[in-house]
């Protein structure tokens, strides 16, 4: 499975934890995992899950920085798919070496553009810029 196609799948399970209690969200990624379009290969789904998990472990840490440069923008009031894009970016740009920063912000981008509102992308890269410059 592309890397993308991967990430997609990360964005598309943080997305739903909005919606699902936790012990609920097991059985709801394993359902998602395993619908005839969106079938992974072994290697891809353990991955899917594997960084999945980090995020989630993750969550508080990623908000405080989404929200240090939202310039006005609490992470109530943002939109549910902006915030799980930002969450799975954030991760990639502060905890996973294998990303370069220019991949993690250009898909969160793609993604915002093609789930998110009208100014989506926008809106993520220059959370994401503020993020990058902070790291710097």
């Amino acid at each position: 499975m592309k890397r993308s196609l991967i990430r997609e799948n990360i964005f598309v399970l943080i997305f739903m934890t909005e919606f699902n209690p936790p012990e609920d969200m097991p059985e709801k990624i394993r359902l998602y995992l395993e619908s005839p379009e969106k079938a992974a290969d072994p290697g891809s789904r353990k991955e899917i899950e594997d960084k999945f998990a980090r995020v989630q472990q993750l969550i508080p840490e990623i908000d405080s920085k989404i929200e240090a440069h939202s310039d006005k923008w609490s992470i109530d009031r943002m939109g549910k798919v902006e915030l799980a894009i930002l969450r799975l970016a954030v991760y990639e740009l502060l905890y996973d070496e294998t990303v370069p920063e220019k991949v993690a912000i250009n898909e969160a981008v793609e993604l915002a553009k093609k789930y998110g509102q009208d100014n989506a992308g926008s809106f993520v890269n220059g959370i994401l810029s503020g993020v990058i410059r902070d790291k710097e």
